[in-house]
């Protein structure tokens, strides 16, 4: 009868101490999941180079179409263009997108 007792004593002071720590222990984690963070990079020194060769074709192309003495005006005008064109061809090509995970 006195096992029988220490037994079932134990047995119930095993329960209640299980019984108290799992809710504690569930409550202390906060559900963790994994998410994908990206961001979009680029580099001004391809920027700065698609204007300066956008601006030399640019005002070659100006020189070779513009007429007598109007060839320094379509000179720069070209080389104005084409550096407008160049660095916006430079600054579409230059963005790359570069992701990773993070667990929150």
């Amino acid at each position: 009868m006195r096992n029988k007792f220490i037994a079932s004593a134990t047995l119930l002071c095993s329960a209640l101490a299980v019984a108290t720590a799992i809710p504690s222990f569930s409550q202390a984690q906060p559900e963790r999941h994994r998410v994908r963070v990206c961001r979009d990079v680029s580099s001004r020194g391809a920027r700065n180079t698609g204007t300066a060769v956008g601006a030399v074709g640019g005002a070659l192309a100006g020189n070779a179409l513009s007429h007598g003495g109007g060839k320094t005006g379509g000179t720069i005008l070209g080389a104005v263009a084409g550096g407008v064109i160049g660095h916006q061809i430079a600054k579409h090509n230059d963005t790359h997108r570069v992701c990773h995970w993070e667990y929150r």
